[in-house]
């Protein structure tokens, strides 16, 4: 997950990626801040409102010093999926280091699974509104996704079999442990039903793959 390489896709006849990554660090905070600033912008008025400009007025950078990284907002769209992918990535891995070092048994391991991708939706909700319900998600940024849910599946996989769980076939119970955790947290923490709160629905998340694994 290091090292990474800015998310690129093509929006009509054009390839639309930031311009270049910023090397000294007054650049990588205005860099930084611009990114922080689309992101509250693109959250405000939605993907269709934001322009270049607002982000610009809302970062406190003139729109020149915006373009010197991002051509136009899908740009900007593009490098925060990038940066969204990278902060999963990293605290999602760890937490399975962790695990790997810890070995606890099977309720404190999905609670630990599903506590850190809850986590995560509740320190950045507006990022993952963002990406996952209002603007057009990119191919590559949906190829990187889904290569993230393939490796914390393997990560899964190694659990599932240190506690002879899983069935027949753990890889795949694996992956469709991931993408439910994944689909279920998004929506138990963003957009609680009625009367329930998010902590009681990532309680339910957590019920139900107990029920299913054992």
């Amino acid at each position: 997950m290091s090292n990474p390489q800015y998310l690129t896709t093509r929006i009509g006849p054009l390839i639309q990626t930031p311009r270049k990554r910023p090397r000294q660090l007054r650049s990588q905070e205005t860099y930084t801040a611009i990114l922080d600033a689309a992101a509250q912008v693109f959250e405000r008025l939605g993907y269709s409102g934001a322009t270049t400009n607002k982000i610009a007025e809302r970062a406190g950078v003139s729109i020149g010093s915006l373009y010197q990284y991002f051509p136009n907002k899908d740009a900007l769209l593009y490098a925060l999926g990038e940066r969204h992918v990278h902060q999963l990535a990293d605290h999602l891995l760890t937490v399975f280091a962790r695990l790997r070092e810890t070995a606890p048994p099977l309720e404190e391991t999905v609670r630990t699974m599903v506590g850190a991708l809850a986590d995560l939706h509740e320190i950045d909700p507006h990022t993952h509104r963002l990406l996952y319900d209002q603007a057009p998600r990119p191919p590559e940024a949906a190829r990187r996704l889904r290569e993230l849910q393939l490796t914390l599946a393997a990560e899964v996989e190694v659990h599932l079999r240190r506690l002879g769980v899983g069935g027949p076939d753990e890889a795949l119970t694996a992956l469709l442990l991931v993408q439910a955790i994944d689909a279920q947290v998004h929506g138990a923490v963003l957009d609680p039903p009625a009367g329930r709160t998010p902590g009681e629905c990532v309680e339910a998340i957590v019920v139900l793959c107990l029920r299913a694994l054992r």
